[in-house]
């Protein structure tokens, strides 16, 4: 059996990690569909899981085909070892989230969203260095991969950065009474300006007919 090369070394470590990272968003991922009551947001979460799932499929096939073994981070590991397993890790995970994501439905959604950015942009950063990779070592199979990878990655970001402001809206709603909404108009203070204005103005009349008066 021939020898890994340096070469397949580093293509295989870099979709190791991209692997890795695939299979821990899984968990999150169906965490977060759980907590979401938003039905636009629930499903493309629920698409985003189908493509996340088949992407480490993917990755784990290119591993192999490279002469590798796909590794799991830690929390995947854990997750695959067992359904049971796997149900109490979730529930571990959601359990979490639900304890440290704000006060209500509408913030623990948002800040999920805000979490599925951050790693959204961690993943295109992760399949652009392996794309650069790959094209660097004239690995057209694994750069290709890498280049559908990224471009799913970037779609679920744009979906994300587009739903973040909705859903801090819907915050103002849940959590903020229609009259705190905006800051209340300073009446008094326009008054009491207003009727300094119209004083200071007789006074200011009243000063120049006694000057008139003295010149005349």
């Amino acid at each position: 059996m021939p020898e890994t090369t340096a070469r397949e070394l580093k293509l295989i470590q870099y979709l190791n990690e991209a692997y890795g990272k695939e299979k821990e968003l899984e968990t999150a991922l169906q965490a977060h569909i759980k907590m979401t009551t938003r039905a636009p947001y629930k499903k493309r979460l629920q698409e985003h899981l189908k493509e996340t799932k088949a992407q480490a499929r993917a990755l784990e096939r290119r591993i192999k085909q490279l002469g590798g073994k796909a590794e799991l981070g830690v929390v995947a590991e854990v997750a695959d070892t067992a359904q049971s397993v796997a149900n109490k890790a979730l529930s571990l995970a959601k359990g979490q989230m639900h304890a440290l994501r704000g006060t209500g439905e509408a913030e623990k959604m948002l800040k999920n969203a805000k979490t599925e950015y951050f790693n959204e942009h961690e993943e295109i950063a992760t399949y652009t260095a392996i794309e650069t990779l790959a094209e660097a070592l004239a690995d057209k199979d694994t750069a290709k991969l890498a280049r559908e990878h990224r471009r799913q990655e970037e779609r679920m970001a744009a979906f994300l950065e587009r739903q973040i402001p909705v859903l801090t809206k819907a915050v103002v709603t849940e959590e903020i009474p229609p009259r705190e909404r905006k800051p209340a108009t300073p009446t008094r203070t326009v008054r009491s300006r207003s009727r300094s204005a119209k004083s200071g103005g007789s006074t200011r009349t009243a000063r120049t007919r006694t000057s008139r008066a003295g010149a005349a």
